[in-house]
């Protein structure tokens, strides 16, 4: 397996479709990449020489956010958001859907597992 910014891509898919394995890195962004480190998409992670490889990772390196920087950057924005108070933020803070999803009977992945309700005067 060759090793991308600390990402194991792997070596039986083509090139464009392994460097989709980087966070931060979708396919137009890899074949951006690949057009600029001149390397056909086609190509089998496998196939690769050093050189190749070596052409991938500069082409990433000062153009793109990936890994550790793409997530605290996402992490980030969803914490200004919380923090200003606007609606998105808020929906944040309280785990609801962000998007205008309805929430009365769909939602379970967002707000969990249903909580019952306990009725006070229960009699066991």
């Amino acid at each position: 397996m060759a090793r991308i910014s600390g990402v194991d891509i792997p070596n039986e898919k083509k090139v464009k479709i392994s460097l989709t394995y980087i966070y931060g890195i979708g396919r137009t962004s890899a074949s951006q990449i690949l057009k600029d480190a001149k390397i056909d998409p086609e190509l089998r992670v496998k196939d690769l020489n050093d050189e190749q490889i070596t052409s991938i990772r500069k082409a990433i390196s000062g153009n793109y956010n990936i890994e550790g920087t793409a997530r605290t950057g996402k992490i980030m924005d969803i914490k200004r958001l919380m923090d200003i108070g606007c609606y998105r933020g808020i929906r944040h803070r309280r785990g609801l859907p962000v998007r205008g999803q309805n929430t009365k009977n769909n939602s379970r992945t967002r707000k969990g597992k249903k909580k019952l309700a306990v009725k006070k005067n229960r009699k066991i």
